[in-house]
């Protein structure tokens, strides 16, 4: 925890010059255009400059872009955390262990099909509390089960452990992936409460955004699955779009889903043009990607509103995550040759 009072301001004049510096849609256009080695010296011409210099010795192609990208995402967060003081830093760590969450699913994915420790800790993002050891002794776990032991005393403890018995008997992750999203969701909304008013308060609504459309997510994948899969499993409380009998309700009803979200007065005014999107949307790929730029015009006009709250903070971590996950899209996609319109369709563009 950070000592001395919050300071708000000067975080976000830093967050702001960063935010400016991301790359634009235009950029992204220019990248589908490239191959992995050119898209590692375009790197090289941005911010990205020093983990390309420094790993380009270890690591080429598709690979050398993972690891810098993770890198200088890990580098952007641990500046935020630098930056704040008081109880803006106890905020914004705790809200960074989205990328724990991340960093034991993608592990225990990896565990799951048996992929090789190197192979996994490509895709991770060392930007949460987790600390290094306990990631690497993770990573070499020998089983799924090994792995969940080797997260007690953590905030995911107790529900993984809870999670792990219906893992078994259904042999998928879903149990053990969406009790880490609770955990995540629940340990947060707990800390801060329900204030109604206030900076804080703008922080719980960014939260119940991001569960609401998390939901929505979820309802549609279901939807399109097919499988015979209880709904409430899939449920996240903490929202104000659904409760879990309307969410089981709109499972298959995808205009339903978007009226639903269109009728609430908080995302209804704010989001017409991101609601124009997800009317828009033909595949699931396209729906989920329209959430994720609803959400992040969501977080804009949050970080415009309420210029000296944690907003703006929330609003570039959403922003440098899809900047991040743009370009291992584009550089993913070069590398299995897929065509500029099919990468195009991977990428979430506003």
């Amino acid at each position: 925890m950070s000592t001395g009072a919050s300071n708000p301001e000067y975080v976000n004049a830093r967050v702001r010059s960063r935010q400016a510096a991301l790359l634009s849609d235009e950029d992204y256009r220019k990248l589908i255009r490239m191959g992995p080695s050119e898209i590692a010296r375009f790197m090289e011409e941005t911010e990205y400059e020093r983990e390309i210099n420094q790993l380009g010795t270890r690591f080429s192609g598709v690979d050398l872009i993972e690891y810098a990208l993770n890198r200088n995402l890990a580098k952007h967060f641990d500046d935020l955390l630098e930056w704040a003081n008081g109880r803006l830093y106890d905020l914004i760590a705790r809200y960074l262990r989205k990328f724990d969450v991340w960093n034991v699913k993608t592990i225990i994915r990896g565990i799951y099909t048996d992929s090789d420790p190197d192979s996994i800790r490509t895709d991770l993002i060392l930007a949460g509390e987790l600390d290094d050891r306990t990631i690497d002794r993770l990573v070499e776990a020998g089983s799924i089960e090994d792995a969940v032991e080797l997260l007690g005393g953590t905030i995911f403890a107790d529900p993984l452990e809870n999670a792990y018995e219906e893992f078994e008997a259904g042999g998928t992750l879903v149990p053990l992936e969406n009790a880490l999203d609770r955990a995540f969701y629940e340990s947060l909304l707990e800390d801060l409460g329900r204030p109604q008013e206030g900076p804080e308060s703008k922080y719980v609504e960014f939260l119940q955004t991001e569960i609401d459309f998390r939901n929505a997510r979820n309802a549609l994948r279901l939807a399109r699955s097919g499988a015979d899969l209880d709904p409430a499993a899939y449920y996240i409380d903490g929202g104000v779009l659904f409760d879990e009998s309307e969410l089981s309700r709109l499972i298959g009803q995808y205009d339903e889903l978007v009226d639903h979200i269109a009728d609430n007065k908080r995302y209804g005014d704010r989001l017409s043009g991101a609601l124009d999107r997800l009317r828009d949307a033909d595949s699931l790929i396209q729906f989920e990607h329209a959430l994720d730029a609803a959400l992040l015009e969501y977080a804009d006009t949050l970080s415009s509103v309420y210029p000296t709250s944690i907003s703006p903070v929330l609003s570039y971590i959403l922003a440098k995550e899809r900047e991040v996950e743009n370009i291992r899209a584009i550089a993913r996609g070069r590398e299995v040759g897929l065509d500029e319109s099919e990468i195009e369709e991977e990428l979430v563009i506003l």
